[in-house]
């Protein structure tokens, strides 16, 4: 029976109403509810267009999962028999999904732990070597392309510390390089995926299910509540309607208006939903210069401070109420901002919200005309890195790029909406950085009125990077750079991780500047990133 406690409901000012209708209207003229369900491609494209009918595999991918589940945990189990760790190498699509889990979910006693590496940082890769037992860790190589430089990078790493594949386990899709690498290898299993989901939609199939399921957390449940998600209801006008449909038709029509700044609020449950959520939107949306930008894990702020450009998402626990956020969002509506109440379990609920965000999104890129399965600008900067790299090996060193001074940081960073901000930081992460990226977000926003985002290189490049190249000409970029005291070789190439890491952030510079987007970058001396951020906090806030 359905659950009415998790409709999806909206209070949305006068002005606003209108264009969510018109929007709502024209959905269901162009059925598109139903067209969903019966996986109909033409929703965005002429039929056959390159990935969007070989795309949509992630619409049924938890239905047919579950069957092979008892087989999949068995397998596992075997894998993971004496391990008392996971190590999950990837990127994007491949390990955000994986990353929520673990920070989400709790694991069956005596389970390896579940680690995510996703940073090309050398100290990364040393805070991850220190944590784990690497004669009991199985290490697992996720790459839906096959070859991706990050993951491969990792790999041959830590190949060459295992000196063997006995203990590696990849993920990919069939007939790709890292499926012959694997091979090649002697790993111990390759788990291949279904080819017709796309990395951001892959929550559900082996990309996320495969190492949750190696690390012992309750994949069954996640997918058994992903089943919810087409029925779970949204309230509008006295009805209900389809909350997928409902959700993303809503979300283009704000856009549209110039509310194109979903802004997460999240329960402490879900805290970490937005990681997720942010490629999902952001790289599914971000093209052709118009897209939704999320905004994830911001303090949440007083209703005057925020400008026109906002919609906020309340993600709120029915089953452990807060009920000082849930009246600072009532203020936020009181104010005149579009609020959406997506109502959750807590962790329970996570599956659902997987597929309900997914079905969502694809709903918002028909709204916005644009094809939500691709990512146009994800290769530029790759290609950019690329041609940096080819430069190192000819010239033995990196372009040199000057930091910002205060004229040109100052110019960069006197906004006010409709721009926004992008903070991109190419350095290890950890809590102490997080919490001093939230304290520039915060100030940021108080000095100028704009949203401020904040994504680890060179994780974002595969996410939020899209719609930084792609989405609305309104950013401002200001990255961040920090190396630590040591390096690692990469096996097989003539460079480190750092070089790798540096020749990324010039790469994504140099790409913005060709687009003409505004961007600037800062390195932060030390051996106290955290520090030297709020240093440069203090500055700012002088300065602006």
């Amino acid at each position: 029976m359905r659950d009415t406690q998790i409709t999806v409901s909206a209070q949305l000012p006068p002005s606003l109403r209108s264009a969510v209708n018109a929007k709502l209207e024209q959905s269901e003229q162009h059925n598109v509810s139903q067209r969903l369900e019966q996986h109909d491609a033409t929703l965005w494209g002429a039929p056959g267009t390159a990935e969007i009918s070989n795309r949509l595999g992630w619409l049924d991918v938890g239905e047919r999962m579950l069957p092979e589940l008892d087989q999949l945990s068995g397998l596992s189990a075997r894998l993971s028999e004496g391990m008392s760790d996971v190590a999950l190498l990837g990127m994007g699509g491949s390990s955000l999904a994986v990353e929520v889990m673990r920070r989400t979910l709790s694991a069956r006693p005596g389970a390896p732990r579940l680690h995510v590496l996703d940073s090309t940082d050398a100290q990364a890769i040393y805070a991850l070597q220190a944590a784990i037992d690497p004669a009991r860790t199985l290490f697992v190589v996720s790459s839906k392309s096959g070859g991706t430089i990050e993951p491969l990078s990792l790999f041959e790493h830590f190949y060459a510390e295992q000196g063997g594949g006995e203990k590696f386990v990849a993920i990919t899709d069939p007939q790709t390089p890292l499926a012959e690498l694997a091979r090649q290898r002697g790993f111990a299993h390759t788990f291949l995926a279904d080819p017709t989901i796309g990395g951001r939609y892959s929550a559900l199939s082996h990309f996320g299910v495969a190492p949750a399921a190696l690390a012992g957390l309750d994949i069954r449940a996640v997918l058994e509540s992903s089943r919810e998600a087409p029925d779970t209801p949204a309230s509008h006008e006295g009805g209900e309607r389809p909350a997928g449909v409902w959700l993303g038709a809503t979300l283009s029509a704000l856009a549209q208006a110039g509310r194109e700044k979903l802004t997460l609020v999240v329960c402490d449950a879900l805290a970490d939903f937005g990681l997720w959520l942010e490629q999902l939107v952001a790289e599914s949306t971000g093209k052709r210069q118009t897209g939704i930008l999320p905004v994830a894990q911001e303090p949440l702020g007083e209703a005057e401070i925020y400008g026109p450009d906002r919609v906020f998402a309340y993600l709120p626990d029915i089953t452990a109420p807060a009920h000082g956020t849930h009246e600072r969002v009532l203020a936020l509506a009181r104010a005149g901002h579009p609020v959406i109440t997506i109502p959750t379990r807590g962790a329970g609920d996570l599956g659902r919200l997987f597929l309900l965000s997914e079905l969502a999104v694809a709903v918002a890129g028909w709204g916005l005309s644009i094809n939500p399965f691709d990512q146009p600008n994800v290769a530029q900067a790759k290609d950019a890195t690329k041609r940096v790299l080819e430069r190192y090996e000819h010239d033995g060193e990196l372009p040199r790029v000057p930091d910002a001074g205060e004229v040109e940081l100052r110019a960069l960073l006197d906004a006010a909406p409709p721009s926004y901000v992008a903070i991109m930081g190419y350095l290890n992460p950890s809590a102490e950085f997080d919490a001093a990226v939230a304290e520039l977000r915060v100030a940021l926003r108080e000095l100028t009125g704009v949203a401020v985002t904040f994504g680890y290189g060179p994780r974002y490049l595969h996410s939020t990077g899209q719609y930084h190249k792609g989405g609305p000409r309104h950013g401002r970029f200001l990255q961040l750079l920090h190396d630590g005291p040591n390096d690692v070789q990469i096996p097989g190439h003539p460079y480190t991780f750092t070089t790798l890491k540096n020749a990324q952030a010039i790469g994504d510079l140099q790409t913005l500047r060709e687009l003409s987007l505004p961007a600037q970058r800062l390195r932060l001396e030390g051996d106290d990133p955290a520090g030297a951020l709020r240093r440069l906090t203090t500055q700012i806030k002088e300065m602006l």
